[in-house]
C-alpha cells in the first residue's frame, strides 16, 4: 500500500508560478512511474506528467516548457514546478504512482485556482 498527500496548492494570479509537492508513505526508489494529473470541473481527467524510476519525463502538450516534474527518492517525494500558469490551469491535481506490477496509487489532490 502507497498513501500519496499532495500539498503546495492554492490560488495564483495568472502568470505566477506555484510548486505542488506529493509525499509518499513508501519508498518511490521502486516505484516504476510517478505524475501528476488534473481534473477541472466538468472536464475529463487528464495526465499532466510523468516520471519514470530511471528519471525520464513525459508532458501534457499545453505545460511543455512551463512546468517540470522532479522526483526525490531520497525523500520520498515527488514535485510539480509550476510557471506561467494560465487560467486554463486551474484544476484538481493529483498525484499518482505506478508500481511495477501495475498497480496505481492515487492521492486525494490539491486545488489550483489560477485568476485571470
Amino acid at each position: 500500500q502507497v498513501q500519496l498527500v499532495e500539498s503546495g496548492g492554492g490560488l495564483v494570479q495568472a502568470g505566477g508560478s506555484l510548486r505542488l509537492s506529493c509525499a509518499s508513505s513508501r519508498s518511490i526508489s521502486s516505484i516504476r512511474v510517478m505524475g501528476w494529473y488534473r481534473q477541472a470541473p466538468g472536464k475529463q481527467r487528464e495526465l499532466v506528467a510523468t516520471i519514470t524510476s530511471g528519471g525520464s519525463t513525459n508532458y501534457h502538450d499545453s505545460v511543455k516548457g512551463r512546468f517540470t516534474i522532479s522526483r526525490d527518492n531520497a525523500k520520498n517525494m515527488v514535485y510539480l514546478q509550476m510557471n506561467s500558469l494560465k487560467h486554463e490551469d486551474t484544476s484538481l491535481y493529483y498525484c499518482t504512482a505506478r508500481r511495477w506490477d501495475g498497480m496505481n496509487y492515487w492521492g486525494k489532490g490539491t486545488l489550483v485556482t489560477v485568476s485571470s
